[in-house]
């Protein structure tokens, strides 16, 4: 059974969660499924996810967009609400008011090297894009993971980023800030890796999501390695509170990251990163 969308975009539908497990030392991933059945979404949208009593906050979808019965959502704890959410346990019912926001153009890439570019969190948003992608992985040409973190214990996902580097149809590299234990790879911003990224510039499609002082040096990179400026991607996720445009909390110039976004090409949205407290 499918979810039919709900007709006030405010009323958030109940929903169980079914899994739990920790990522790092302050995050998450939940696994929950709509009371109501099951909930289709692109790679890159978002979900406003309801703790009762406490709040809401809005987290990106970060499981397989092939698999819509169950929702992936990553939430790092460092608010009220997400402190309360990362202490919930199985069974636990939250609201779930979604899916919300643009996506990913993983179609548009269709036959494009594909590259993403993760900093941090910004893995989460990127995973569904990554799962669509090599689903028909015959359908695109290269396709490239960089991934960058504080440390590798920050890093996500950590069991699949050792199943991705062994494929040999996925140029899969990884860097952290800060060697520790016995990490034998790169150290170092990520934009280090970008140069030494096999793609084709000029056919090739570029996602990016980390902090916004990343993206824009990635951003750079990918410029000076030839790219086209409308064949980059980033995605925004700051300061959104309905989901709709209504509260104005999100807006970022002339647009608003939860109606117009999460998901921009850097061509309509890049030059406000120049600009300071905008």
């Amino acid at each position: 059974m499918t979810a039919t969308p709900l007709a006030d975009p405010w009323t958030p539908r109940p929903a169980v969660v079914h899994r739990k497990w920790r990522e790092t030392h302050d995050t998450v991933t939940f696994a929950i499924r709509p009371r109501d059945g099951s909930l289709a979404f692109r790679p890159g949208q978002f979900n406003m996810l309801y703790v009762f009593g406490v709040g809401e906050v809005p987290i990106s979808i970060s499981g397989d967009p092939a698999d819509s019965a169950t929702l992936i959502h990553t939430v790092r704890a460092v608010g009220t609400v997400t402190n309360v959410m990362a202490r919930l346990s199985r069974g636990a019912t939250i609201g779930l008011r979604g899916p919300f926001g643009s996506h990913w153009p993983v179609e548009e890439a269709l036959g494009d090297d594909v590259i993403l570019v993760a900093g941090g969190l910004g893995l989460a948003p990127l995973r569904p894009a990554l799962y669509a992608v090599l689903a028909r992985r015959s359908l695109y040409g290269r396709v490239v993971l960089l991934y960058g973190a504080r440390t590798p214990g920050d890093m996500l996902y950590q069991r699949e980023l050792r199943q991705w580097q062994q494929r040999r149809d996925l140029d899969t590299e990884l860097t952290v800030d800060a060697a520790a234990g016995d990490w034998a790879g790169h150290v170092g911003v990520i934009t280090r890796l970008i140069p030494r990224a096999t793609f084709d510039p000029l056919h090739a499609t570029a996602f990016v999501c980390g902090p916004e002082i990343m993206m824009r040096f990635t951003v750079r990179e990918l410029l000076r390695r030839g790219m086209q400026p409308e064949r980059i991607f980033i995605s925004m996720e700051r300061n959104m509170k309905c989901a709709v445009g209504f509260c104005g909390h999100c807006q970022f110039g002339p647009t608003f990251i939860c109606k117009d976004g999460p998901v921009f090409p850097f061509r309509r949205i890049g030059h406000l990163l120049e600009l300071r407290e905008v």
